[in-house]
């Protein structure tokens, strides 16, 4: 049984208005001890909590304890939805239908995760259908540049099984890109554990290439064989001992090609375990690729960090800082930079038809 309670968050204040509205939280609990909690400023996931093989029960995603941390401009995007385009977009242009089209440019010269005010950092309409919560925006044509009216629902739900369920559809009113996921960091151990625990994980991914990339992690258009090379994670591997292996940067921050048969609704995409705990967490969808990031950008450690510490920031969340390779993500998406490479799955969604993208997370003990 899934018990579902809804409840104030904090509130919203509208800067051009002075306006405050309630954001509302909706907590899913179910038998398992599992339980999902969501909000709806940004359709943010700011906590999950699983039992590990003794039955004791921690926070494994990152977040913070109120609204003003995500809020915050060092907010790496805690377990909100991503759009209107997530990932990367090279030099904040593409070109549809031969009309050249140029979208905000947030990160240097290119665009990451939907632009300055992505889908994350807006207040989403919400209804409760049973055990599911829909959770609404209408991104304005325009809206970072992106053109088209688009009516987004996000549809979040656990179920008894501890599978949590989130299912993107979209619609628009001109031809445009779409490419949404959901930005949830893990760290099986706990939320706050670090890396210490993060490199005990032992991690599968479901993917025979990757997208290479330039030094700014925007896709070359070539596609990399991941056999004889760290990125080969068919077979599981510690993640400690791969993590620091990555040429050319800090960790990994890859989009991996998923294996999939044509027709599947979805199929296996990755499995990540911690041993210690013996909790395991498998990741299903039916998109083409996932993005595996170890938090590569968190701030370092001052305990293990040799340069200057007088210049390092701090990242602080629910319970403490979060440091460098403290948590990992499995964002299940198209391939970045799409729009602007012949040979990656299409992203372009027209007037009548509907963007439909499904991940589910299961949670479970595997000793």
């Amino acid at each position: 049984m899934v018990k579902l309670k809804e409840d104030q968050f904090d509130l919203y204040t509208y800067k051009n208005t002075g306006k405050s509205v309630s954001v509302r939280s909706f907590t899913w609990e179910n038998d398992n001890k599992v339980s999902v909690q969501v909000i709806t400023y940004g359709a943010t996931v700011t906590f999950i909590k699983v039992p590990d093989k003794s039955g004791v029960v921690k926070d494994i995603v990152t977040g913070f304890k109120n609204l003003a941390g995500y809020q915050d401009a060092e907010n790496p995007y805690f377990g909100a939805t991503v759009g209107r385009v997530a990932n990367r977009i090279a030099n904040g242009q593409f070109k549809l239908f031969g009309q050249t089209i140029q979208v905000s440019k947030n990160l240097g010269k290119h665009q990451l995760h939907g632009g300055f005010v992505g889908f994350d950092k807006v207040i989403w309409e919400h209804f409760v259908d049973g055990n599911k919560v829909v959770m609404s925006y209408h991104s304005p044509d325009m809206e970072e540049g992106y053109p088209g009216d688009l009516v987004v629902h996000t549809t979040f739900e656990l179920t008894d099984t501890s599978e949590f369920r989130v299912e993107f559809k979209a619609t628009t009113t001109k031809p445009t890109y779409v490419n949404l996921t959901n930005h949830s960091y893990f760290n099986l151990a706990g939320h706050n554990t670090g890396a210490s625990e993060l490199y005990k994980h032992v991690v599968s991914i479901n993917a025979d290439r990757i997208t290479a990339v330039d030094k700014d992690c925007i896709p070359t258009g070539s596609l990399q064989p991941v056999g004889g090379t760290v990125f080969d994670l068919q077979a599981p591997k510690v993640l400690g001992e791969l993590i620091n292996k990555v040429p050319n940067s800090d960790g990994f921050d890859h989009n991996f090609c998923v294996m999939k048969e044509s027709g599947q609704e979805k199929t296996f995409v990755a499995r990540v375990h911690h041993p210690e705990s013996a909790r395991m967490l498998e990741v299903h969808s039916n998109q083409p690729g996932v993005q595996f990031y170890t938090a590569n950008f968190f701030p370092e450690n001052p305990s293990t960090y040799k340069g200057d510490k007088s210049k390092l920031k701090t990242l602080t969340g629910k319970d403490g800082n979060y440091y460098k390779h403290g948590a990992l993500c499995l964002e299940t998406q198209n391939w970045p930079d799409a729009p602007n490479h012949e040979n990656f799955p299409n992203l372009i969604l027209k007037p009548g038809e509907t963007y439909y993208h499904l991940v589910a997370y299961k949670f479970s003990v595997k000793s």
